[in-house]
C-alpha cells in the first residue's frame, strides 16, 4: 500500500466569503478518498488537533480542519486564540457553518476526491458537528462528547450559544456519538434526551457510552485521556467513516 501523505497550512474562504486558515492532510496517491472536516475542540486549532487530522490521512481520507478562532487571532497561539473566541462569546452559530461549508467544497474540489464527505468535531467541536450535519449536505458526522447540543451553558460560562436538539429533523446523514458515562457536558441523562429525538424523527445513529471515562477521553495529552475508551472510539470511528465515506 502507497501511504505517503501531504499535510500543510491552506487557506480557503470560509463564512461571509472570509479567508481563514486551515490544516488539509491527504493521501498523495490516486484514489479516490473520502473527505474528513475536523472540528477542534475548545482549546483551539493545536497540535493535538492536527495530529488527528494527520491521522485520518493516514488512514486514507483527506481531511481538513478549519481554524474557527482565526478571525479573532490569527498567527496566534493556540491557548490565546482560544480565549479571545471564548471571550467573544464562541464561534457563531451561522459563522461554523459557513466555514464548514467552505471547508467541504475545498475537499469535494481535491483531484482524488470521490465526492463524499462527513465531519467529526470533539468537546464544543462535537455540537459543531451535528449543527454542521444538521445544516449542510453530508454523508455522515461523529459527534464526540458534544456539549450543549441539548441543555444550556451553566450560569457564568462566556459562552453564547442555545441547545441545537431541534435541528434532528434536518440531520443530512447517518450520525455516530461517542461520550463517556462520567461526564457532564454532556451529562449521560443529554445523551439520551438525543437519542430520544434522532428516534422520534426516524434519524440513523448509533450512540457508544464508555465507562470510566468522561470529557476529553481522547485527548492524549491531557489527564482525561482514557486509552481504553479511545482505542475502541477510534475503532468506531473509523469503521463508520468506511461504511459512509468510501467509494
Amino acid at each position: 500500500m502507497y501511504d505517503a501523505l501531504l499535510a500543510e497550512t491552506v487557506r480557503f474562504h470560509g463564512a461571509g466569503g472570509d479567508e481563514i486558515e486551515g490544516y488539509l492532510a491527504r493521501p498523495l496517491a490516486p484514489g479516490p478518498f473520502g473527505g474528513v472536516v475536523v472540528i477542534h475542540h475548545m482549546p483551539g486549532y493545536d497540535e493535538a488537533t492536527k495530529q488527528i487530522t494527520r491521522k485520518f490521512a493516514a488512514r486514507g481520507f483527506a481531511a481538513l480542519c478549519p481554524n474557527l478562532y482565526y478571525r479573532e487571532a490569527p498567527g496566534a497561539d493556540p491557548h490565546d486564540a482560544a480565549a479571545a473566541a471564548r471571550a467573544n462569546g464562541g464561534v457563531p452559530d451561522d459563522r461554523l457553518v459557513g466555514d464548514a461549508e467552505g471547508a467541504i467544497a475545498v475537499l469535494r474540489s481535491l483531484t482524488n476526491a470521490n465526492g463524499k464527505v462527513g465531519v467529526i468535531g470533539y468537546c464544543s467541536g462535537g455540537r459543531q458537528s451535528f449543527l454542521a450535519a444538521c445544516s449542510l449536505p453530508l454523508d455522515a458526522a461523529v459527534d464526540c462528547y458534544g456539549a450543549f447540543v441539548v441543555g444550556r451553558p451553566p450560569e457564568g460560562m462566556p459562552l453564547q450559544i442555545e441547545p441545537i436538539a431541534h435541528l434532528t429533523k434536518d440531520l443530512s446523514g447517518p450520525l455516530l456519538g461517542l461520550f463517556g458515562a462520567e461526564d457532564t457536558t454532556p451529562s449521560p441523562a443529554e445523551t439520551a434526551e438525543l437519542e430520544t429525538e434522532l428516534k422520534r424523527h426516524g434519524k440513523t445513529f448509533e450512540f457508544h457510552t464508555y465507562e470510566n471515562a468522561g470529557h476529553g477521553f481522547f485527548d492524549v495529552d491531557r489527564k482525561t485521556y482514557r486509552p481504553k475508551a479511545a482505542t475502541e472510539g477510534w475503532q468506531k470511528v473509523f469503521d463508520f467513516f468506511g461504511r459512509h465515506l468510501a467509494s
